[in-house]
Parts: structure tokens; C-alpha cells; sequence
């Protein structure tokens, strides 16, 4: 599909990690400031910080994320290491992602199981874990808000992306429609429309250089 490759590379970043280790390094910090989802930091680290996507390859490689099994933040990190160092990034990638977290979380399960003996404590465990879990819908919230930024240089234009979008949320959450139903199936119409759209701007423009 020439046409969506040539649409796909209008908008690319330049830089790239120098090393795996700065790969990992990378990957391994973004992990640990993911409280509430990486997602909510992801985009600030890679994009904006680094410059190793522009938001609109971050999101393009998020919606490939969501649609394959697995954790989003794991299959977004496999995609990325995959495109700058192949396998070798990919693996590398993926252990910055959940080595430190996974450390710290066997740490935190062992001291919350020892701090759950202790009567005084089980309040303040309690009232920890409910203001987590507001500032973590907060990050979802604003996450969302950012991420939609890139839909303004959307092809359909932005009404219309605005349009899918409503119409992917009125699936999921009043009509429950199951998530992969949702990105297979809306996502799929989308996708064919978006190619016929080029396929006919490029043929506009190809036979308004030969009249």
C-alpha cells in the first residue's frame, strides 16, 4: 500500500537510542514514573523528552498495541525496541519495562502482608490504596486528553476522527461491546476508509500534474 507508507513517513523523528543500554535505561525510568499507568508518561518520555517517536507514530504504534494480546505498555515497548534494535531491542526493551517494577512489587506485596497483621496500620493501607486509585483515573483522564492531540493531522480530518472516537466510547461503555470486537471491527472499517481516502487524494493529485 504505497499509499499509506508514504502517508506513514511524512511524519518521523530523527533520533534514535544510542545504545541497548540506553534503551534500558530509557524504558526502566519511564517504568518507575508510571504510577497509575505508563501511558500517562509515555508519551512525555519518548516524544517529548527523548524525540524518538513524534506523537503521532507514538499513537499509531499504541493502537497496534491495543489490538494485540497482552499488556498495552509491554507490547508498545516490544514494538519500539523491535524498530531501532530488532529482537535484541525488543527483549531489551521489555525487561526495562517490568524488571524494576516487578522488583519493587514483590517488595511492596511483602511489606503490605506484614503491615495487614498490624491493626493500626490496616486504616491508613486502606485509605492509601482509594487515593492511588483517584490520582490514577486522573492520569487516564489526561492521557486521553493528550493522546487525541495527534487526530487533528488525522487524514479524515478531525471532525470525523473526533466522530470515531465518540463512536468507539458509545461501544465500549453503553452498548459493552467487548474491546477486541470494538478495534476489529470499528477499527478495521476505519482503516479501509482511511486507505481509500489516500488511494483518492493521490489519484486527484496524480491527474492534476498530468492536465
Amino acid at each position: 500500500m504505497p499509499e499509506l507508507e508514504s502517508a506513514a513517513h511524512l511524519d518521523t523523528a530523527a533520533a534514535r537510542p544510542a545504545s541497548l543500554t540506553e534503551l534500558f535505561t530509557a524504558f526502566s525510568l519511564l517504568a518507575l514514573q508510571g504510577f497509575g499507568g505508563v501511558l500517562a508518561v509515555a508519551q512525555r518520555e519518548l516524544c517529548d523528552r527523548h524525540q524518538w517517536l513524534t506523537p503521532r507514530e507514538f499513537v499509531e504504534l499504541l493502537s497496534t498495541a491495543q489490538v494485540l494480546p497482552g499488556p498495552n505498555v509491554c507490547n508498545l515497548s516490544l514494538m519500539i525496541g523491535d524498530r531501532f534494535f530488532g529482537w535484541r531491542g525488543a527483549l531489551v526493551a521489555l525487561a526495562g519495562m517490568i524488571t524494576a517494577p516487578l522488583i519493587l512489587m514483590l517488595g511492596l506485596a511483602w511489606l503490605l502482608g506484614e503491615a495487614s497483621q498490624v491493626q493500626q496500620l490496616q486504616g491508613l493501607i486502606h485509605g492509601a490504596l482509594s487515593g492511588i486509585a483517584a490520582v490514577a483515573a486522573g492520569q487516564i483522564v489526561g492521557t486521553v486528553l493528550k493522546l487525541s492531540a495527534p487526530m487533528r493531522q488525522h487524514e479524515l480530518g478531525w471532525p470525523t476522527a473526533l466522530s470515531l472516537s465518540a463512536l468507539a466510547l458509545v461501544m465500549m461503555i453503553w452498548l459493552r461491546w467487548p474491546l477486541v470486537w470494538v478495534l476489529l471491527g470499528l477499527g478495521g472499517v476505519t482503516c479501509v476508509f482511511t486507505y481509500t481516502v489516500l488511494r483518492r487524494r493521490r489519484q486527484a493529485a496524480s491527474a492534476k500534474e498530468t492536465s
